[in-house]
């Protein structure tokens, strides 16, 4: 009787098992062949982002909805697979896609705990899932994720399923693989990470939201102390590393990932160029943009531009905080952190939230966490601030948010956001290649791209294209024109009365071409325009890239009251440098697919080869050695601090001091500056193109030209060299062969010295 009541139900149990296994095998067998193709693996194709370097390799722009990098496996670090396979399946390369005795631990531990704390997933079932299911939690989901699980196994090797996983993982901020996880949390490489970050990225794929380091730093780091120790656990590293690993204090990017080469503009122009071409196929594909920017000339304009608008910006004083935040006096650093993400960087300029202040020190929490103590030279700029004097809605207080920088010497001062704009464009005048553009003072604030967008009056950088014309007529260096009062007709300006004046309000009566551009003189300029016709200039100009509709045929030409971008401005003496040729600036030099093979690549027009020939190389000459002149003695004799002497270019400041240029050039580099504000007013009396503009093309040029030898230029066929006799000396001046003389039919003068008609017109000056 004992044996029935064992052996019957031995009996059924076994028949259940039977039929069990049986409608198992049932179902695997209808599933299986309807399980979905694994070519999705088997050809692996991520979307990988559009991303843009310099022309030297550099990394300058990414764009995509996500943060890609592919790795192979066998470039990762061995530290990098054990973290994650401790976190995540250690035994990975032991089971067959599906870990029995993994599955038995976490049942019992569940068992134990009377509730779900582990899973079972290994990390061949989540690249079944992640590729091919849901996330539904349904036992015919599970069922299908092992039974693929299973196929993976069986038509991959182990390595090829680490790598997919490891690049297809959700990591966070956008953030797929564990490449460009590195780089999105830490800025770094695979192989640059210590252990601590290893760590600290192989706890985020079981919960990328919750254990996300710049959301949840102390879920993330609970997360990161369990992954070391079971990579100790499993001897992947040893006693003392993990002690490191735990103490070390790790900096996590909380901002977007940054580049080492400032160029947010130029990768904005490849985006939208990239989008018209390719449309969302941009951002998904793994073009390689290499643009024409060099890594050198970039870092250079970037550091020119800022100290040139701060400058700026200290000679017009502090004008208070951003904004003020009400804060408790028991606020926490996560609180004052929130208030910071609110807050755009811009470079170097730190967000802050100050905390306490008084006359000699203030102290203030930046957006890392650190608190930092301002004081001594540090408050100078916003001394009058920190008292009572002021208004108080402009007065430092507590929870004042305002901006920081480091000095050379590390200590930290109060600085500002500057409202003045700026753009900075260098060009190769050979064949026109962009070497550095900055379209504006922080590409965070104000994506507007002063170089390609803002059109602007260029004032007196116009002239030099009014006095090569005058030199294709017939003008010389030493034709001597009257810098004296005009009073113009109406009918020849557009109907409105002028009368203009030169920048200083004095006049030098009779005045030769030559010193007359040195001097910036504008009546001088309008009486040449006068003499060569403005409709003659009108149409001379198109030879520089100039669009005739944006400067109509009126005597205000001479003076720059047309519209030019930064960009035509450097386009425009490109041709002075170049000899004579008109080059087309490009900044995009190829586009590589994923594979690195070139799609496309620019076949620029060069200078001496296939480009065209739009002004005399004896004009270009003359007017070269013209503007030598300017720099040498003239209105941007700041620039002799560079020690050459083969720059050359023209100032140009507008009426009211609204924009502030600089163009000029050296012969293989051309780079035009300017300032203004994007809603036109004074920069300022005293802000011309010589103060405002010319320093930053001085700090670009001083190290763009390092170690580059001085240019000697070669005297074009049919140039005359003169000796001549001048107030300062004995100069060589240059003529055309046949022009040694004003050409009469000017009715300008017939080289007469400015000494022989002085008193002739003495009266009429003075």
């Amino acid at each position: 009787m004992s044996k029935r009541w064992i052996t019957y139900p031995l009996a059924v149990l076994v028949g259940l098992l039977v039929l069990a296994a049986g409608a198992a095998g049932v179902l695997i067998a209808i599933t299986y062949p309807r399980l979905p193709s694994l070519e999705a693996i088997t050809d692996y194709r991520p979307k990988i982002p559009l991303r843009i370097y310099t022309r030297d390799g550099v990394q300058i722009g990414e764009f995509g909805e996500e943060r890609r990098a592919f790795a192979k496996i066998e470039n990762v670090p061995l530290l990098m697979k054990q973290a994650i396979l401790a976190a995540e399946d250690v035994r990975f390369y032991e089971h067959s896609g599906v870990d029995y005795i993994g599955v038995a631990r976490a049942a019992i531990s569940n068992v134990l705990s009377s509730q779900v704390k582990q899973g079972a997933s290994t990390i061949t079932q989540q690249v079944a899932k992640n590729f091919f299911l849901s996330s539904e939690r349904s036992f015919s989901r599970k069922f299908n994720e092992i039974l693929l699980a299973f196929k993976i196994e069986h038509n991959l090797s182990k390595d090829k399923i680490l790598e997919l996983y490891f690049n297809q993982i959700y990591l966070g901020q956008r953030a797929y693989g564990f490449a460009a996880a590195a780089q999105t949390y830490f800025g770094k490489n695979l192989e640059q990470l210590s252990v601590a970050e290893m760590a600290m990225l192989a706890g985020l794929p079981k919960a990328p939201s919750a254990y996300n380091p710049v959301a949840n730093p102390n879920r993330a780091k609970q997360r990161q102390e369990y992954v070391i120790r079971r990579m100790r656990e499993f001897k992947f590293i040893s006693d003392e590393q993990m002690q490191l690993a735990k103490a070390e204090k790790l900096h996590v990017l909380r901002s977007p990932v940054t580049f080492s080469s400032d160029a947010l503009y130029v990768a904005e122009m490849v985006r939208q160029v990239m989008y018209d071409r390719y449309k969302e196929a941009a951002y998904t594909q793994g073009f390689k943009v290499y643009t024409t920017v060099d890594k050198t000339h970039q870092d250079a304009a970037y550091a020119a531009v800022r100290k040139g608008i701060q400058e700026y910006d200290r000679r017009h004083g502090y004008r208070g905080p951003e904004a003020t935040v009400e804060i408790a006096a028991d606020v926490t650093d996560d609180q004052l952190d929130d208030e910071l993400q609110k807050v755009n960087d811009a470079g170097d300029l730190v967000p802050a939230i100050v905390l306490s202040v008084n006359t000699k020190s203030v102290s203030a929490h930046l957006k890392d966490g650190e608190t930092i103590s301002i004081n001594g030279n540090g408050l100078k700029f916003a001394q009058r601030n920190l008292t009572d004097k002021v208004n108080p809605a402009n007065k430092i207080t507590r929870g004042s948010i305002i901006r920081v920088q480091r000095d050379d010497k590390g200590n930290w001062a109060i600085t500002q956001l500057p409202q003045v704009e700026t753009a900075f464009v260098a060009v190769d005048p050979n064949n026109g290649a962009i070497r550095a553009l900055i379209g504006g003072f922080d590409f965070s604030r104000n994506n507007f791209n002063h170089v390609t967008q803002a059109w602007r009056q260029p004032g007196s950088s116009f002239k030099p294209f009014i006095y090569s014309a005058a030199i294709d007529k017939g003008f010389t260096p030493q034709s001597v024109i009257n810098d004296a009062p005009l009073a113009i007709d109406p009918a020849t300006i557009g109907g409105q009365h002028w009368e203009p004046k030169n920048y200083d309000g004095t006049f030098s009566g009779p005045i030769t071409l030559r010193n007359a551009l040195t001097k910036s003189k504008n009546l001088v300029s309008i009486r040449i325009l006068m003499a060569i016709t403005p409709q003659y200039a009108q149409e001379y100009i198109t030879r520089f890239g100039f669009d005739p509709k944006n400067h109509p045929p009126y005597l205000t030409m001479a003076l720059g009251a047309g519209s030019v971008t930064p960009l035509q401005m450097a386009g425009g003496y490109a041709v002075f440098a170049n000899g004579g040729y008109r080059v087309t600036p490009y900044f995009i030099d190829r586009i590589e697919d994923g594979k690195g093979n070139v799609l496309a690549k620019t076949q620029p027009e060069e200078a001496g080869k296939n480009a065209k020939q739009v002004i005399d190389p004896r004009n270009a000459f003359i007017m070269t050695s013209i503007m030598s002149d300017v720099v040498r003695r003239g209105t941007a004799a700041k620039a002799m601090t560079l020690g050459r002497g083969d720059l050359a270019g023209k100032t140009g400041t507008t009426n009211d001091q609204y924009d502030a240029w600089f163009a000029g050039f050296q012969r293989n580099l051309v780079a035009v500056s300017w300032m203004g504000y994007d809603q036109p007013r004074s920069l300022g009396n005293a802000e011309t193109g010589g103060q405002a503009a010319l320093p930053i093309w001085i700090g670009y040029m001083g190290k763009a030209l390092k170690g580059e030898p001085e240019f000697k230029p070669v005297i074009p066929e049919g140039v005359v060299a003169k000796p001549l006799e001048t107030e300062n000396g004995t100069i060589v001046d240059y003529f055309y062969e046949e022009f040694q003389q004003t050409n009469p039919e000017l009715g300008v003068d017939s080289g007469t010295s400015p000494a022989q008609v002085q008193e002739e017109v003495k009266d009429m000056l003075f």
